[in-house]
């Protein structure tokens, strides 16, 4: 089945509603609920006393009206006695203020206390439950990292200079990786050593860069502790935690997918191109699982309450989001939350069950949504393949995000979704890819921006390249080492030679500045003092410096450009690029075809058209659900979704 629900939180309700909440889960096709998630407070209401009637009688509810029970460890979010009890526990900002109880995860997550007392409340709730029929996952805290993902206390820092000496083992090594020659920061004693806090001018780069990576590490131990604990006492019982691929920073989640079982993400809707963005969130979820099948944990039916402009979805609008979703290999559609709440924080976010009842156009379109979920069912398990894989590195994006920088306005993490949304509108399906992990199955690699590379990374990029891949690098890629020092020598440094140019200065373009191409098309933000060494040139400044140069390595080819395309001539970069790397591209704007498939050959085509005219594509077999014969061409009404079983191929 394909798991269909959203976080269930009974403690805002009476057990009136809870007995309404259950018919009517019934009512939209809901199998599975999560539960739990905010409840430290109601299970353990004052330190040592456990409570459990409230859960007890949820889980029994739950059981006896088929809808399993996603039970989450409560330890995102404190309660308040945790904080007022212990407030060195409490998370401290690079200023130095102490962040107080009245939120959630308010923890230090190098905190000892805070370690102590979560993995206490999650052995309560897993001794309690580990027997429970309704039990089918647990839901290890929730979001890790959202709002504490960095704690400048001296219990941080204590933990800092461990992780320090576990990864430098002497200071010499750690003086020489941070370029602490420079500005007199040599240290002569460990103890000197201290997160990045406030400072009078710009931290060490080196020094935030390792940071960063000692504090995802820290939250990801806390993760450990906890599935490990849980392990022990539930052998079998599957766990693993919300993710925020494709929207959160704070953590390398390269770490952390190899340790959930499944990989799971949460994903609601920003920025401009939302269903671009969208694909993005879902592609590199299912990159994190490996190409394996994920879990949505967390979307939204309409609205959300945290943006500063937070707009309803149109009518169609969820439904061809959840679709997006499961085309790119979800395996569970869930939302948070299942009943908007009435108060708190998130009173304006939307639910499954609106404020306003169910005579919605929500409530429609759940039920609508739990239907065709539980007809597609037989796609459940099947795969997704991409010939292309756009590459991502989190320590290239934390060193980038140092201020002292060529320009502000280079911005790595939005340079990447604008290089995906170019390969989308191409049709070209995409995975998302470590520089330094399997890149065999690709045809094709997108390097849109990697200031950062090991030399690791850089010689698996030129073997894939070597042994007849093509690659595409935007500027500023492959500067420094993973230490955030710069390669010697001409940029870009660690690709000078497989890019066979040389790089002798950058220009960075003022706002509305741009350099316009001679072959058509302009580049903003960015360019360059640049020479092609053994490249071609393929097309230049109109002062006749180099934009866009290709070259042979090996077998392959690496193309490479000086300034940021605008999107037209990104557009017209990326249909040649894809043609050297012999990745198909298709022409149906605004439509989007991606294609599911099982081991067996079985294979599924979704088309989900975000236009507002309809469209024809090329398909064949019969639409799911219905069974209507589809003869070389579907038909998709404006705004609509179709699933069509393929037939197979004779």
């Amino acid at each position: 089945m394909i798991v269909y629900g959203g976080d269930w939180n009974p403690e805002q309700w009476s057990e009136e509603t809870w007995a309404e909440d259950v018919a009517l889960m019934r009512e939209a096709g809901v199998n599975r609920v999560s539960v739990g998630i905010f409840s430290w407070a109601f299970l353990e209401p004052e330190e040592g006393r456990f409570d459990f009637g409230l859960l007890d009688k949820v889980m029994d509810l739950l059981h006896a009206n088929g809808v399993q029970a996603c039970l989450a460890t409560p330890t995102a979010a404190p309660p308040p006695w945790f904080g007022h009890t212990y407030p060195e526990a409490l998370p401290v900002d690079a200023d130095g203020r102490r962040l107080y109880h009245g939120s959630r995860q308010g923890f230090c997550p190098s905190s000892p206390i805070y370690k102590e007392r979560a993995l206490r409340i999650a052995e309560q709730v897993a001794r309690r439950y580990r027997d429970h029929p309704a039990l089918a996952m647990w839901h290890i805290h929730n979001e890790y990292g959202c709002h504490n993902a960095r704690c400048h206390c001296d219990a941080s820092a204590a933990a800092f200079r461990v992780w320090l000496r576990g990864r430098y083992g002497t200071l010499d090594a750690l003086n020489d990786a941070w370029g602490t020659a420079f500005w007199s920061q040599r240290y002569s004693d460990w103890e000197q050593i201290l997160p990045p806090r406030a400072t009078p001018t710009f931290t060490n780069p080196g020094q935030q860069l390792d940071f960063r990576r000692f504090s995802s590490d820290a939250l990801l131990d806390l993760f450990r502790a906890e599935r490990d604990l849980l392990a022990g006492i539930t052998p079998g019982v599957p766990a693993t935690t919300n993710l925020m691929a494709g929207m959160h920073w704070e953590m390398d989640y390269w770490s952390f997918a190899p340790e959930v079982d499944p990989v799971a993400t949460d994903h609601y809707l920003i920025g401009e191109d939302p269903h671009i963005h969208l694909a993005f969130s879902a592609d590199f979820a299912r990159s994190l699982s490996g190409g394996r099948p994920w879990l949505l944990m967390e979307h939204s039916t309409s609205g959300v309450n945290w943006q500063g402009y937070n707009r309803a979805k149109r009518p169609g609008e969820m439904l061809r989001n959840s679709v997006q979703h499961l085309a790119r290999g979800a395996d569970a559609i869930m939302f948070f939350q299942w009943r908007a709440s009435r108060a708190g924080a998130e009173k304006w976010h939307s639910g499954m069950v609106p404020h306003t009842g169910t005579d919605t156009k929500i409530w429609r379109e759940v039920t609508a949504l739990g239907a065709l979920l539980k007809d597609l069912a037989e796609v459940e398990g099947s795969t997704v393949t991409a010939d292309a894989a756009v590459l991502l590195d989190y320590a290239s994006v934390w060193a980038e995000d140092h201020p002292a920088q060529p320009t502000a306005d280079h911005d790595p993490v939005e340079v990447i979704r604008q290089w995906y949304g170019a390969l989308w509108k191409a049709g070209v399906t995409c995975d998302v890819a470590h520089p330094e992990g399997d890149l065999s199955a690709y045809k094709l690699l997108v390097v849109p921006a990697l200031y950062l590379i090991s030399d690791r990374g850089a010689a698996n990029i030129e073997r894939f390249a070597a042994a007849g891949g093509t690659v595409l690098v935007g500027p500023y890629s492959g500067i420094v080492d993973e230490h955030d020092r710069v390669r010697l020598g001409g940029y870009p440094g660690a690709f000078r030679d497989l890019l066979g140019v040389t790089v002798e200065e950058f220009f960075p373009l003022a706002a509305g500045e741009s350099v316009t191409l001679a072959g058509g098309g302009a580049g903003t933000v960015w360019s360059e003092l640049a020479r092609a060494t053994t490249a071609k040139v393929l097309d230049v400044h109109t002062s006749g410096e180099p934009a866009w140069t290709r070259n042979a390595w090996g077998d392959g080819t690496a193309h490479y450009l000086t300034t940021l395309p605008d999107g037209d001539l990104l557009g017209r970069v990326v249909a040649e690029v894809c043609a050297d790397a012999g990745v198909g591209t298709t022409s149906h704007p605004g439509v989007e075809l991606v294609r599911r498939a099982h081991p067996d050959g079985r294979s599924y085509l979704f088309a989900i058209n975000h236009t507002e005219a309809g469209a024809t594509v090329p398909a064949t077999g019969v639409t799911l659900p219905g069974g209507l014969p589809v003869d070389g061409a579907l038909t998709v009404p404006a705004g609509e979704v179709r699933v069509v079983r393929e037939a197979p191929p004779a």
